[in-house]
């Protein structure tokens, strides 16, 4: 079972795009940071520290990120984790990992 359940804080705005098609499915793209539970020694000076989590939103999802979405805002989500790869301008093979909705 691949499942994933984050709550965090928006960094920006989600950004919209919808396909093409003779479907339009709206595609909602944003960034969760999700602070991190526990302390470490190198933490107790009382910085926080966050992951911040690239998030993918397809169909009516997307459009709900779209209409209710800001940034700042606090947000639970639930999706499932995806891995893919491509090679770059420099020839370089980039690892991605996301949560899609």
């Amino acid at each position: 079972m691949n499942r994933v359940i984050l709550m965090g804080r928006l960094t920006r705005d989600p950004e919209v795009r919808y396909s093409q098609g003779e479907r339009a499915m709206a595609i909602a793209r944003y960034t969760l940071a999700v602070d991190r539970r526990g302390r470490s020694r190198s933490q107790e000076g009382g910085d926080q520290s966050a992951d911040f989590i690239p998030c993918v939103a397809f169909d009516r999802a997307g459009e709900f990120a779209e209409k209710y979405f800001r940034q700042g805002m606090r947000v639970l989500i639930s999706g499932r984790i995806q891995t893919g790869s491509y090679v770059n301008r420099d020839g370089q093979k980039v690892y991605t990992t996301e949560v899609t909705q």
